[in-house]
């Protein structure tokens, strides 16, 4: 009975294992639809009922699901551990708990499912290189936001040194002036707090310098991981073709 439930649900190549795997993606998506009209104001005393058993159906089944893939996995911990693991047990924990934190959105991770369910090779490849990527950049990446994080503290303190006596309410002290710092050197600029000072504009234009280079660096980084996990990938593939001739 076991090694039946563990072809239904993780094995995809029968006919009855790619039916359920459908049934959770379509579960999946109706799920999300409905938690997204729950948001919406105004809802009648109707809708909101027919929500609410959407919601307890849902629940039940991704529960079940759950219950289900720790019993059939060959190693229930590592499973548990995993990324889809804590996911797919996040998604149904606020419901028992009665939480005020709302959790469901998160079930739009496990639309990631769907790569299997549908057999795309080639998306699956195109997740590996991003894992490949993500350890190649690694360290220049932790780097970065050690250097972002001392960049983000120089620009409020400069800013709360040139604002302060102007603005007192608005950059009162360096932790108040963080806000500022951030949104500057990431080049967003809400607009909702700014220097009036001329010293504090000049500073401000070369924070703005700065933020482009904080902002184009990661990218050119995960740019340059991506090509080199693609090389990884393309001579692993390579290797491979000729161990099997």
């Amino acid at each position: 009975m076991k090694e039946k439930l563990r072809v239904l649900i993780e094995d995809n190549t029968t006919r009855a294992g790619k039916i359920f795997d459908c049934f959770i993606q379509i579960l999946i998506l109706i799920s999300l639809i409905s938690f997204s009209i729950e948001t919406l104001p105004n809802n009648s005393a109707d809708t909101k009922q027919i929500l609410f058993f959407v919601e307890i159906f849902c629940v039940v089944v991704f529960s079940i699901e759950y219950i289900l893939r720790v019993i059939v996995a060959k190693k229930p911990f590592n499973y548990i551990f995993s990324f889809y693991g804590i996911i797919d047990l996040l998604a149904i924990v606020p419901f028992y708990l009665k939480t005020t934190i709302d959790l469901r959105a998160l079930r739009a991770f496990r639309v990631f499912r769907i790569f299997r369910a549908l057999k795309l090779i080639r998306y699956n490849k195109a997740l590996n290189r991003f894992h490949i990527a993500a350890k190649i950049v690694k360290e220049e990446m932790v780097l970065f936001f050690i250097v972002t994080g001392i960049l983000i503290f120089l620009s409020a303190s400069g800013i709360y040194f040139f604002e302060n006596e102007a603005q007192p309410d608005t950059f009162s002290s360096i932790f108040h002036s963080l806000w500022w710092a951030i949104v500057t050197l990431t080049t967003v600029g809400y607009g909702d707090v700014f220097p009036i000072t001329i010293g504090g504009k000049i500073f401000t234009f070369f924070v703005l310098i700065v933020g482009i280079g904080v902002v184009t660096v990661p990218a050119g980084l995960v740019a340059t991981a991506l090509t080199k996990a693609r090389e990884i990938q393309n001579n692993e593939d390579i290797n491979n073709s000729n161990n099997n001739l």
